[in-house]
């Protein structure tokens, strides 16, 4: 599976470095190295300078990224990303055509405002979630919750709660075990939902 994750200037870096890392070491220890191909894709493919001047090359920009099964939308400094609408027609074209999608923190706001999102459950980070009530009435917000999984669209808190999510997805793509095993060896203590 492809998963390709979107990254922008001003994204958190863990929010998109944890999930990363949770799929490609699922791929290593899966002992099938092929299972998942994780990317990053940007607008243009240039250098993003994330939170913190953190420069990252990504492998992709919207022209000539591989096709997308999974596709993760991260949070960060995002308001400049809903401006663009650019941005916002690849996230709902990607969305039609991914088998799952998912969000980190505030990239919720990013599906949100590409209309991905309608009137299912959501979260995101502690801090943004009265504005994402007030942005988008129409979202039921849940607090106090790492990820929420509604089918085809999985939202998550903050940095950690990506990690957890991201491990959840493993266990939804491929099974509980592989998801252990990946826990196991970033010496990671997941933290399931209740």
């Amino acid at each position: 599976m492809n998963i390709g994750i979107y990254i922008y200037d001003e994204a958190e870096v863990l929010d998109f470095s944890g999930p990363f890392e949770v799929f490609s070491t699922a791929a290593r220890v899966s002992g099938t190295a092929d299972i998942f191909s994780v990317f990053l894709v940007s607008e243009t493919g240039s250098i993003v300078t994330a939170r913190g001047n953190y420069k990252v090359q990504p492998h992709y920009g919207f022209l000539n990224h591989p096709s997308i099964d999974v596709l993760i939308i991260v949070g960060g400094v995002h308001t400049k990303e809903l401006e663009k609408q650019q941005v916002l027609s690849w996230i709902k074209e990607q969305s039609k055509n991914a088998q799952l999608v998912a969000s980190v923190c505030t990239g919720v706001f990013l599906l949100a405002e590409a209309q991905v999102l309608s009137s299912q459950k959501v979260t995101t980070h502690w801090e943004d979630i009265p504005d994402l009530r007030t942005s988008y009435p129409n979202l039921e917000v849940i607090d106090n919750q790492r990820w929420v999984d509604e089918d085809e669209v999985i939202t998550s808190g903050g940095i950690s709660a990506g990690i957890d999510m991201s491990l959840h997805l493993v266990s939804k793509i491929c099974s509980p075990e592989l998801a252990e095993k990946t826990a196991k060896q970033m010496d990671y203590k997941w933290t399931k939902n209740t």
